[in-house]
């Protein structure tokens, strides 16, 4: 699972939500999804404003967390088609 880490970076900035609102333009509730972990997509402008105004990277602000329970059953394997060591 993907998840965001708005609160804690707002937290160590002492900012609040509606300051970032203010200073990046996007919606006061969009922000608020986003602090509280509510949002099912995120827009990637978006996330690019609140890393500015964060002064903080992508991987600062969304972190990957296995899901407990496998979502994807198989993935296919794409086969070697051709060896290193094989001469034409």
């Amino acid at each position: 699972m993907i998840r965001i880490m708005l609160s804690t970076r707002l937290g160590e900035r002492r900012m609040t939500q509606s300051e970032l609102a203010r200073a990046t333009g996007i919606r006061s509730q969009t922000i608020n999804e986003m602090y509280h972990d509510f949002s099912d997509r995120v827009n990637l402008d978006d996330l690019d404003l609140i890393c500015e105004a964060l002064d903080c990277t992508l991987s600062d602000l969304l972190i990957y967390e296995p899901n407990e329970v496998r979502r994807v059953k198989e993935v296919r394997r794409i086969p070697k088609t051709v060896s290193n060591n094989r001469k034409k």
